[in-house]
């Protein structure tokens, strides 16, 4: 869903770099808009430092920057690239919508943040969107956001899904992060088999996270695996 701000028009081919550790993702990514009149991608980057670089180089309109790269932090990659390119847009592609990941690319001020969900009509259209100066969030993003006349937000009431968890849930979850199977999370807590997998069942429906690997990268990824 837009959220329209005062736009400027140009003729000018909106010039896109994309960053994504994904070679296919990323190359899906620039066929879709290549085939697009108007837009040009001038580069494909497989890391955010290589991104930071990349824009210096090229000076793109906006840079696409996965959220779920390896090295630098995509945000800590938006701040310098803004540093030095202020009329360079930002726009974050992911397919995770926590609410920490929402505050930190609203922190650096970014103009988007699509989910890897959205169609291609979307991305292009979120993409032409911010060329004209407004900006983009996809639906599902935008409802764990507040938007009013100071601006955009994460929503005061919003929780990240962890919250939701007790505190053995959250156990489980930390052992399942560190790669034990549930016979050895049994035997670490004093638990039985049935119950660690009821704690695990728990974890993905109120998590909405349907096996042991995305349970694992969701720990890690909302700092839960160590905490």
């Amino acid at each position: 869903m837009m959220m329209m701000q005062p736009a400027s028009t140009s003729t000018r081919a909106i010039r896109i770099l994309i960053a994504d550790d994904h070679a296919l993702v990323r190359s899906s990514i620039a066929r879709c808009l290549t085939a697009e009149e108007g837009i040009v991608v001038v580069g494909e980057v497989e890391n955010a430092s290589d991104a930071v670089d990349r824009a210096f180089q090229l000076e793109p309109d906006i840079v696409l920057l996965d959220i779920d790269m390896p090295g630098l932090l995509p945000f800590d990659a938006a701040r310098t690239i803004q540093s030095r390119l202020p009329d360079t847009r930002i726009m974050f592609v992911s397919a995770f919508n926590h609410d920490r990941y929402i505050q930190a690319a609203l922190d650096v001020d970014a103009s988007g943040y699509v989910t890897k969900g959205e169609s291609a009509e979307n991305v292009i259209a979120a993409i032409r969107a911010v060329s004209r100066g407004r900006s983009f969030f996809s639906a599902d993003v935008q409802a764990r956001m507040v938007i009013d006349s100071r601006g955009a937000r994460l929503a005061e009431a919003a929780k990240s899904r962890h919250s939701t968890l007790t505190p053995r849930e959250l156990e489980v979850l930390r052992y399942i992060a560190s790669g034990m199977s549930k016979k050895e999370i049994a035997t670490t807590m004093h638990l039985s088999v049935k119950t660690v997998d009821n704690h695990s069942t728990n974890l993905m429906s109120k998590l909405d996270i349907h096996d042991r690997v995305d349970l694992a990268r969701y720990a890690i990824r909302e700092g839960l695996a160590n905490a």
